[in-house]
């Protein structure tokens, strides 16, 4: 359990900022069609469908609306994962109390995700700026040195030093035998279901899943053999 201990598991959904393209302002217009000329595209589609099929990953274009979190707890010899989803339309206050969460937390937090280092980390620390909230320890790495960053990461763990390939977070379930997160909505339809079904919790109870999939990955990466019971916190 000692390995396990002071780890936040997390994973964050993102989706674009606006549910169309011609609601963003003209410079932010003229940025994403600069963007989009780079981006691998189909010769028919549009800067418009590249926006809403696209624009949710590059947090300059997106917004982050769920933030889900897990942590080992070990009483009486027995060991629970707890998670919860953080849900919210309004971005800032979302970004707010998750920071509240890391700050209340030890200063020897570490933070896991699977593609973290590239993708959560970044994305958090990024749309906090934006909304004007002064980063929490966990996520400001001005200044320290590798070590000190207290960041873990599932897929960097799967590399050994290789960093040719993207290997997804599906593939490495499917490897280690773990039980698929994807079964009634994968990463692909997340901007859909926000902003044409405004279903915003199937997108938590989505990103909810892959958090437990993420730590179970974590164990058997770390080869740590526990059976641990799944407790939802509200």
């Amino acid at each position: 359990m000692a390995t396990l201990k002071n780890i936040l598991f997390l994973d964050v959904e993102t989706v674009s900022a606006h549910d169309t393209f011609d609601q963003l302002d003209e410079r932010l217009k003229a940025q994403w069609a600069r963007k989009a000329s780079f981006l691998k595209r189909e010769p028919e589609t549009t800067d418009e469908e590249l926006y809403f099929k696209r624009g949710g990953i590059y947090a300059e274009f997106g917004k982050i609306v769920v933030i889900s979190l897990g942590y080992f707890v070990q009483v009486d010899g027995k060991t629970t994962f707890r998670v919860t989803s953080l849900a919210d339309h309004d971005e800032k206050a979302l970004l707010e109390r998750f920071k509240a969460i890391l700050e209340k937390l030890d200063d020897d937090l570490k933070l896991c995700a699977h593609n973290g280092r590239e993708f959560d980390f970044p994305y958090l620390s990024r749309r906090m700026l934006i909304n004007g909230i002064k980063l929490p320890s966990a996520l400001d790495l001005a200044g320290k040195k590798p070590w000190e960053v207290n960041h873990l990461d599932t897929m960097d763990m799967w590399k050994f030093g290789d960093w040719k390939h993207y290997t997804s977070l599906e593939l490495m379930a499917a490897l280690f035998g773990i039980e698929s997160s994807k079964s009634t909505i994968d990463g692909s339809m997340v901007n859909e279901v926000y902003h044409k079904d405004n279903d915003l919790q199937r997108i938590a109870d989505y990103c909810k899943d892959d958090v437990i999939v993420t730590a179970q990955l974590y164990c058997k990466l770390k080869s740590i053999d526990v059976e641990f019971e799944v407790i939802n916190v509200s």
